[in-house]
Parts: structure tokens; sequence; C-alpha cells
């Protein structure tokens, strides 16, 4: 059986990468982008740093800054008017994975008009897009090589999944030194993010061998590099070495789909505005327990590829080692519950009956190698709260 690979045309990986930006621009015949963005990298001096790279290369840019960390279909419209007034050949996306879907949003929306409700989910979509250039700066979502994006549809509080090759960015700089001084909170929770892509991919029932290979190197990766990255922000290998696996993670699940995690994650995230990776990390051990009877020999190989089951362990031994890390590694980062987050219970429970459908309707679940019904996701829900 084939399988359909999208990856973007152009990357640039390493430290450094980022000094590749204009050369990368003449390659794709572009000269007036304008770079999406947020506040935060205004204030810590990013986006300026884009701007003149590019100026020294007689490139002139504007700045959008106007994204949010939970993009929704008015922040995507914002950005989109902006763009229609001048008059801009392409977009430089500069942050964490909300500004990428952001740009990815925008960039379709400007080549081909429309709204974000008409690209949703199960419509895959192949649209023209302004070309688009992903340079991360977290180690987690893996955006910039993914053909997803994540908008908040405002009117109803529902995450909708957009598919599509237009989704995928045109090109990606990976420069880890833009990690360096992410905080230990965003470390973490992008992190878990990362590897949650990881192990969903590998365990994904539309995986392939191309996916698997990147989902067990990812895993490689991120498992014994994360608590250092943590720990020790300055740790420069161990940034490295997340940024790479975060990447590789991203192309996994990009051609093979998440599951079961990321389709409960997104209700949580819209209805509670709790950060993406932080409700992947609250889901990942319970839905794990679920799923793991469905294919114990997959989740063996998870355990053994990130380094906390040894190679001649049996698959039983194997997949409790896995476990144990996941609730480990939770507790470790400090990942707190949905009450520790500050969600009211009356709230959470009012709406986890809303959640479920929505994680249902998102078609992520139906990729779990164990098929769960609404009352099992309510279920998952209700465990977390314990």
């Amino acid at each position: 059986m084939s399988h359909s690979i999208i990856l973007p045309r152009l990357m640039e990986i390493g430290d450094g990468a980022l000094q590749k930006l204009p050369d990368m621009m003449r390659a794709l015949g572009c000269h007036r982008p304008i770079i999406i963005t947020d506040k935060t990298m205004v204030t810590l001096g990013q986006a300026a740093k884009v701007e003149s790279l590019l100026q020294q290369k007689e490139i002139q840019s504007t700045v959008f800054d106007d994204t949010i960390p939970e993009p929704t279909d008015a922040s995507i419209s914002a950005g989109v008017n902006a763009i229609s007034t001048g008059n801009y050949d392409c977009l430089i996306a500069l942050g964490g994975g909300s500004v990428i879907d952001s740009a990815k949003a925008m960039a379709v929306l400007a080549g081909s008009g429309g709204e974000m409700r008409d690209f949703r989910f199960p419509r895959i979509v192949s649209e023209t897009a302004l070309p688009l250039v992903a340079i991360p700066t977290t180690a987690g979502t893996g955006s910039e090589v993914t053909r997803f994006t994540i908008i908040t549809d405002a009117e109803n509080d529902e995450k909708m999944l957009c598919v599509g090759p237009s989704f995928m960015p045109t090109a990606a700089l990976v420069d880890a030194e833009l990690t360096h001084t992410l905080p230990t909170r965003m470390t973490a929770d992008t992190g878990i993010d990362a590897l949650t892509h990881a192990i969903e991919s590998y365990v994904s029932r539309k995986g392939n061998a191309f996916s698997d290979y990147h989902a067990r190197e990812a895993m490689r990766l991120i498992a014994p590099n994360l608590r250092r990255a943590c720990q020790d922000g300055s740790d420069i290998q161990a940034r490295a070495d997340m940024m790479l696996g975060a990447t590789l993670a991203g192309i996994a699940f990009s051609n093979a789909s998440v599951a079961l995690v990321h389709g409960m994650s997104r209700p949580i995230g819209a209805l509670f505005h709790v950060p993406h990776g932080l409700s992947n990390a609250m889901l990942l051990p319970s839905v794990t327990a679920f799923s793991l009877p469905a294919a114990p020999e997959r989740y063996a190989d998870c355990a053994k590829a990130m380094g906390v089951a040894d190679p001649q362990d049996d698959t039983d031994f194997a997949c409790q080692k896995l476990l144990d890390e996941l609730h480990a590694l939770n507790r470790d980062l400090d990942v707190p519950t949905p009450e520790g987050f500050g969600i009211d219970r009356t709230a959470f429970f009012t709406n986890m009956d809303t959640m479920a459908k929505q994680a249902m309707a998102s078609g992520s679940p139906a990729n779990n190698p164990r098929l769960p019904s609404h009352e099992e996701m309510v279920d998952i829900y209700s465990q977390l709260w314990q």
C-alpha cells in the first residue's frame, strides 16, 4: 500500500538556520513579506531581528502582531484584512504553534477567500494559499511541517480541525537558538505536546513506515531531553535535541494523523482555555491506559524508543513502564489536573457530554487503536478530575 507524503518545499534545520531566511526568500521568488507574530515576539525583539535580517538584503517587511494564543475565526479575519491592505507576496510566521496555525489559516483565506468554517474537516483543503515560511520558536507543535491548523469557532467555542495540503508551509526554518529563552512552563507543555504527537502517530491506524520511522526517532530525542531542558534552560544540546525531535514528531503525525488524546484535548482548550500542550499532558496517561489493550506491541515499542524500557523487556512489562513514565513525567513537570488548573468542577462535568461530542466530530478518535464510544470518552474526562 502506498502513502501520500507531504512536506515543506524547503527546510533549513539547525542552530543559526534563521540567518538563511533571506536566501530562502529569494529561492521562493518572494520579495514583500508580512511577518505574522505575536506581541511576545515583538517585546523580546525577535520580530525586529527578522525585520533587520531581511532589510540587510533589501527586503522590506511589515509586522502583524495581533495573533492570539488560541486563534479564533475573528483573529484570523483581522490578519487577512491586514494582508489585503498591502502588496504582500508571502507570509513569514514567527512564533509558537498558535502563531503558525494562524498564519496557515490567513495564507489560505488571503489566497482563496471564504470563511474559516468553510474549510473545516472532513473537507480536505487544496485551494490556493499565499506562500508561507514558518519559523517556530518553541519545540513542541511541529506546526512548521504539518498539513493541519486548529482554529476556534467563536460562536460555539468549538476548535475546528482544518486539514489539507494548502495548510502545509511552503518552507520551514527550524533554529533551536530561538528556544533558548523559553520559560520552563512553556518548555514543558510544548515538549509533552511533541511527545504526544510522536506516540499518537506511532499507534495511529493511519500510521505507515515513513511516519513510524520519524515517530520513533522523535521519541528517542524527546524523552531523555524534556526534563533536562526544563531543569536547565541553558542546556543547549537538550534544546537542540528537543527542537529536532518536535519537528520529526510533526512530520510523523502530519503523515499519519493524531488520535484520541488530541481529539479529547481540543474541547478542553476551547471551553476552558487550557494551553494545548497542557491539556494533552492531562489526558496522555489516561488515554494511553485506555488504548493500550488494542495495540500493546506498539506501545511497548514506544517505551523502548523512549528509553524507559529495555529492548529485552516483554510487551506487558514495557507497557507498564510506559504508563509509569507518563505519570512520572506529569508529576516531574508539574502538570496540573483540571481542578489544579482552576477549572470549575460543575462547569467541567456539565460540559463533558459536549466535549465528547466535539471530540468525536473532530475525526481524531477514529484513528485511535481502540475506538472509543461516547460514554467511554465521558468516563476518561471524569477520570481527569480524580
